[in-house]
């Protein structure tokens, strides 16, 4: 049997006033990574490095006329480990992906021709030290591997990389993945087109060895190593009017001129928009149909729907060439 983690939970008690003294603690909770479980009793991992920041804490919260107090404690009813964990990771989640974004648009000015990095006007040098050192600070609070890490970390390199005149290539699958590799990919069992896109996005660029794990609860919570796609609070999943393939690429940062129209066509399936009509995509759409009522077992739908997107890619491939 898996023993229980142990975990430092602080207790406290804040005076309603002044309401100085419960922001400024709120804020360094937040500073040190301390997740809240219930009111007022937050958890960190048990570390000499979290005993003392929570103790600084402590102490605050005492010298602004409050109390409190620090204990090690297992959780071994009600609220499990896993739950926990799921705090931690979706706390870091949303950290990683604001940096995601405000990095994605910068690469997107940087792209342009409106905008040079390398111009002193534009202080190219002075906006990514800003976003690295913001990365640090996420990732020094990050206990347990958040799987969002890898995707800022790929794309501050593609940052440095127009700052230092780097070509882009047409097709970037840089080896940047090693945070990803090795990990457990849950989605949605009754595999269609979205998740079969993505499942073959991970073994074909990010891990050709990934595991891939089909469950039925849509709200399933991750377990240690687990990475959740295309499902509920997924840690890559569906963002505006994007689905969750053209999500996994942009968030990993993956540059092949193939997977711009394949992930087109896949969005038209999914979100039945038309957006971008493509002449593939009826005839696509109809294979995928034909390979679910064939398949009714996701691993046996999954190898051959994998076949379908090898041909499909290697079609956008030679369109390219040609």
């Amino acid at each position: 049997m898996v023993q229980p983690k142990k975990w430092l939970v602080l207790i406290h008690q804040i005076p309603p006033k002044p309401d100085a003294l419960r922001v400024k603690i709120w804020r360094r909770l937040q500073q040190v990574g301390a997740v809240a479980i219930k009111q007022s009793v937050y958890v960190m991992p048990l570390t000499e490095q979290a005993r003392e920041d929570l103790s600084w804490t402590l102490r605050q919260i005492v010298e602004g006329g409050g109390d409190g107090s620090i204990s090690e404690a297992r959780f071994v009813q009600g609220l499990s480990d896993e739950q926990i964990l799921a705090l931690f990771h979706n706390a870091r989640k949303a950290d990683y992906e604001k940096l995601i974004q405000e990095a994605g648009t910068l690469y997107a000015q940087w792209s342009s021709q409106e905008s040079d990095p390398r111009d002193p006007a534009v202080k190219g040098p002075a906006q990514l030290s800003r976003l690295q050192r913001r990365l640090d600070d996420i990732s020094a609070i990050d206990f347990f591997r958040t799987p969002e890490r890898a995707a800022a970390d790929l794309q501050l390199k593609a940052l440095e990389k127009l700052l230092a005149g780097a070509p882009a290539a047409d097709t970037d699958t840089v080896d940047g993945f090693a945070d990803l590799k090795g990990k457990t990919w849950v989605t949605r069992g009754n595999l269609f087109v979205d998740r079969l896109a993505c499942s073959w996005l991970i073994r074909r660029f990010v891990d050709g060895k990934a595991a891939l794990k089909f469950v039925p609860d849509p709200e399933y919570l991750p377990q240690t190593n687990e990475i959740r796609f295309d499902m509920f609070d997924g840690e890559y999943t569906h963002q505006g009017d994007l689905c969750t393939f053209e999500v996994m690429i942009q968030r990993l940062q993956i540059r092949d001129h193939a997977l711009g129209p394949l992930s087109e066509v896949v969005h038209d399936i999914d979100l039945k928009d038309e957006k971008f009509g493509r002449s593939e995509t009826f005839g696509f759409n109809a294979l995928l149909t034909g390979l679910v009522a064939e398949h009714p077992g996701d691993n046996e739908r999954m190898n051959e729907g994998f076949r379908l997107f090898d041909n499909l890619y290697a079609y956008f491939n030679r369109q390219k060439r040609e």
